[in-house]
């Protein structure tokens, strides 16, 4: 779950705008000798994993330490997978995450943008990828090659989460809270919700919304329950949080039911939402579905922001992590944690927790960082 790279983001974008066109001039070089999606040669040494704990390792990964990785995904033979982020980011394993090289994209090579690859999704073989400028990637072959998918310039807000949902479906939600359906391959595509967030605040301020008169126009959060698809996300500045199921016309806002703003929200493998505040706070809902109601976790947070949680399938194990490397475990399914002190020597703020069964696992930071489970 990505909720928390957006400050960075604007650091590495703007490093990207001044290299973009000598590193674009390589790119389309070598795309025109290259197949559909080939292998970049690197100028980061290959350097071996490390070892932190029976549980975790950290990963080398052939990139800048300046690039922010913004999501993970992995095909269901838990051995090929893809990593996306900024500066037009793309990095593949075929060894369940052992080793990644770095890949391109020779249909985004004559665009002239360097591109920030947001989300990433598969559905079998069938892959997605959304970013900034707004991008639409599509996939049938397991991210062999990816064919570009045309999106409107009237596009509402940039695409900052895609879901595949089934054979030649998706969901597409743009940080302004636009959320898009396509059952056809993403040739067209129906709209979720027939009003702005921004429409949707003004007509509900005066019911008691606390800080929607502060809200940006933007979600720095967005989270999809795969059983129900229910949505959760939050405001920018983290004030309040609004959710929408499948046929509502509209986000539906709730106060923030925490003294704290809101880091992130999602969901748990019972369909319980999570929250984490930015103080270092682990709330989970007192019941499943859309809630008000949450009971504070256990969670000895020294003052460092939790940024995600990760639920490992199968079992009652959670993980959250924050900055300065902190990592923390749930043996209770979330309601208590314990400090880890695995990453403590990893050099990172980790800000995403990723899992794909109950033995292929990930933690997402900043500085190129990777952790591995290996347990």
């Amino acid at each position: 779950m990505r909720c928390q790279a957006q400050s960075a983001d604007n650091t590495a974008d703007a490093v990207d705008a001044g290299s973009s066109l000598s590193r674009r001039s390589v790119f389309s070089a070598a795309a025109a000798l290259a197949p559909a999606v080939g292998v970049l040669s690197s100028a980061f040494p290959a350097v071996a994993n490390t070892v932190l704990s029976s549980e975790w390792e950290s990963i080398e990964l052939p990139i800048d330490p300046q690039i922010v990785l913004l999501d993970l995904a992995m095909l269901e033979d838990g051995k090929r997978g893809f990593i996306v982020g900024t500066r037009q980011t793309l990095l593949e394993t075929t060894d369940g995450g052992k080793s990644w090289v770095k890949r391109e994209v020779p249909a985004l090579a004559e665009e002239g943008f360097n591109y920030r690859f947001n989300s990433i999704n598969f559905n079998g073989e069938e892959g997605w990828i959304v970013g900034k400028p707004a991008v639409m990637l599509r996939t049938t072959d397991g991210g062999k090659t990816w064919d570009r998918v045309p999106l409107s310039n009237k596009l509402p807000g940039i695409p900052l989460k895609i879901f595949a949902t089934g054979p030649k479906s998706a969901e597409m939600v743009t940080d302004q809270g636009a959320i898009y359906v396509s059952s056809n391959e993403g040739y067209t595509w129906q709209a979720g919700v027939q009003e702005t967030v921004d429409a949707t605040l003004n007509r509900t301020v005066s019911s008691g919304i606390t800080g929607a008169s502060y809200y940006e126009g933007t979600f720095s959060c967005v989270n999809r329950n795969p059983s129900s698809g229910d949505y959760v996300a939050v405001s920018s500045r983290g004030n309040f949080f609004m959710t929408w199921s499948p046929g509502d016309t509209y986000w539906m806002p709730h106060n923030r039911p925490v003294p704290r703003r809101i880091q992130s929200m999602g969901y748990d493998p019972a369909g319980k939402l999570f929250l984490t505040t930015r103080g270092g706070d682990v709330f989970i809902g007192s019941e499943a579905g859309i809630t008000d109601k949450f009971d504070q976790a256990r969670l000895g947070s020294r003052g460092f922001g939790v940024l995600d949680i990760g639920f490992r399938p199968d079992s009652q194990d959670a993980y959250a992590c924050g900055g300065s490397g902190t990592l923390y475990k749930s043996a209770d399914g979330g309601k208590s944690f314990k400090r880890d002190k695995t990453a403590d020597q990893v050099p990172a703020n980790f800000y995403e927790v990723k899992w794909f069964g109950p033995k292929t696992g990930f933690v997402l930071g900043n500085n190129a960082s990777l952790l591995r489970y290996i347990a």
